[in-house]
């Protein structure tokens, strides 16, 4: 029989490991990078970021710009552009300028189309989504009609019809409130963008105005404005990045869907629809004048559905990744 005399003496832990809390940032930083498709997507994303940026060092190592014919000169005696030579390293197109450094600054063109459409699509759902789903009643049935409507219309057609309005003259449309070039693309981009994000804000707000966050909000004598945007609106974040991400990629196809078709960017301005129009004719025997602009496409697209996958995951613990 044990007795207390002959139990084991008590084990004394003389070192304490501190528990240390972790910031939702550190959290969601530590669950990003644990999704190797998201990194790669990031990688990505840094890459024709770089690209953009570094687009006038390349024209300066290659010695000619964009819209700069190179000399000597790189089409043959039958007007076809060369392939990738000491002079032109992804070759020429069918006026013998740079692929390269064209490539290089249409993604400028991409990125901003991309980056400046989705922000103001995404202020315009944002606004009109919160508004209808936290105030309701008439507002939310104008606003969700509204947007019906919009989502009703054949909107590529719709698209093309009033940037080809625009761009008949110099001058525009609307006594040149639009003129043709980049910011009407933009600005047609965005307004055909944003009803997506205004039902996704919407049907989230309708759930978190009952929350009981924004019910003691709203006991302690806050403003509606000030639950709406104060309370309601951070917690809305999540959905929202992650939508901007997805966002991106659908306005830069867009813009290249306008470009092939003429009706984007104007022509001295660099664009990868563009450039793919551009070797519709010649697409047999010049591969590199599409084949670059088409990967690029590619991988933009990629890169930020990627992204936009992970931010999902990391910004979400019920995934379970």
């Amino acid at each position: 029989m044990t007795t207390l005399a002959d139990a084991p003496p008590p084990i004394v832990v003389d070192d304490v490991v501190a528990v240390e809390g972790r910031t939702p940032w550190q959290l969601f930083w530590a669950r990003f990078k644990q999704d190797r498709a998201a990194m790669i997507g990031l990688a990505l994303v840094g890459f024709i970021v770089a690209l953009a940026v570094l687009a006038p060092v390349i024209a300066k190592v290659t010695g000619h710009g964009p819209n700069e014919i190179v000399e000597p000169s790189q089409t043959n005696d039958f007007g076809l552009p060369l392939g990738p030579n000491g002079t032109v390293w992804l070759g020429a197109d069918r006026s013998g300028r740079d692929v390269l450094v064209r490539l290089a600054y249409g993604a400028r063109v991409s990125l901003l189309v991309g980056v400046v459409a989705s922000s103001i699509a995404l202020f315009i759902g944002v606004t009109l989504g919160i508004l209808a789903g936290y105030f309701g009643k008439w507002l939310d049935s104008l606003i969700s009609r509204f947007t019906d409507i919009i989502l009703a219309l054949p909107l590529v057609i719709f698209a093309i019809g009033i940037v080809a309005a625009c761009s008949t003259t110099a001058k525009g449309c609307l006594n040149g409130a639009l003129k043709p070039g980049l910011p009407l693309v933009i600005l047609i981009v965005a307004l055909f963008s944003w009803p997506q994000p205004a039902r996704l804000v919407r049907g989230a707000t309708l759930s978190l105005r009952e929350k009981e966050f924004v019910e003691s909000a709203r006991s302690l004598g806050a403003s509606e404005w000030r639950i709406m945007f104060r309370e309601i609106l951070p917690n809305l974040m999540a959905p929202i990045i992650v939508w901007g991400s997805l966002l991106v990629p659908a306005s830069i196809l867009f813009e290249a869907y306008l470009s092939f078709l003429g009706l984007g960017v104007p022509g001295n301005v660099p664009s990868w629809g563009r450039m793919l129009s551009e070797a519709v004719e010649i697409f047999g025997v010049a591969w590199w004048f599409w084949l670059f602009p088409g990967v690029m496409l590619m991988l933009i697209v990629l890169a930020f559905n990627l992204l936009g996958d992970g931010l999902r995951d990391a910004l979400d613990p019920r995934t379970g990744r």
